[in-house]
């Protein structure tokens, strides 16, 4: 992987959603998004809320200028609306490799066929214009909802992190691994283009 191509802004547009790179601006729509479900009360996440916005995005920003991050805002297609973020992150240049993390959107944007185009447009970038051999994904043990989607988007589970780090919380978090290898790619593509197209 090239770090210049890794750090270079993209929008990456799909049919439901748009990925924009996130910027300062955002904050309002990103915490109106939030507000919708008050995701920031999730304990087993770590979602912007009104107090946090700031610090979220110059985090974001920051590992992006440091070539650590790709950072975007999910925008609505058919209303032009911030629904939420997403990024690409913890990147490897000399072991090709990347994570996905960071993903949240807006409560009634749940279950909806959202999440799956966002995957879909952020492996598709990552294996075929950043040619990683592997996107890796990680979520806390007790959010079952992420583990789950996680599993149906078609990536193995790799592993549990044990007493991996602290939460916001202080407590000790349990972080299950998973990934997608380049190898299983064009098949986990089929199966996303399928459900998409459903």
């Amino acid at each position: 992987m090239n770090n210049d191509t890794w750090l270079e802004e993209t929008k990456l547009i799909g049919n439901k959603v748009t990925l924009m790179p996130l910027q300062r601006k955002h904050a309002d729509a990103l915490i109106n998004a939030a507000s919708d479900g008050n995701l920031w009360d999730l304990w087993f996440t770590s979602i912007p809320s009104g107090e946090t916005i700031d610090e979220y995005i110059e985090k974001a920003l920051n590992d992006h200028a440091l070539g650590k991050a790709l950072p975007f805002v999910v925008v609505d297609n058919m209303t032009n609306e911030i629904i939420g973020s997403t990024r690409l992150c913890e990147i490897s240049a000399e072991n090709d490799r990347v994570e996905i993390g960071y993903t949240w959107y807006a409560q009634r944007y749940q279950k909806t066929g959202v999440n799956t185009e966002c995957k879909y447009l952020l492996l598709q970038h990552a294996f075929e214009s950043l040619n990683v051999i592997a996107a890796e994904f990680r979520t806390h043990w007790h959010n079952h909802v992420s583990r789950a989607a996680i599993a149906r988007l078609g990536a193995k589970q790799d592993g549990v992190l044990r007493n991996h780090r602290k939460d916001k919380d202080g407590f000790y978090r349990d972080t299950v691994v998973f990934s997608i290898i380049d190898h299983e790619w064009p098949t986990v593509k089929h199966s996303l283009s399928y459900k998409m197209n459903r």
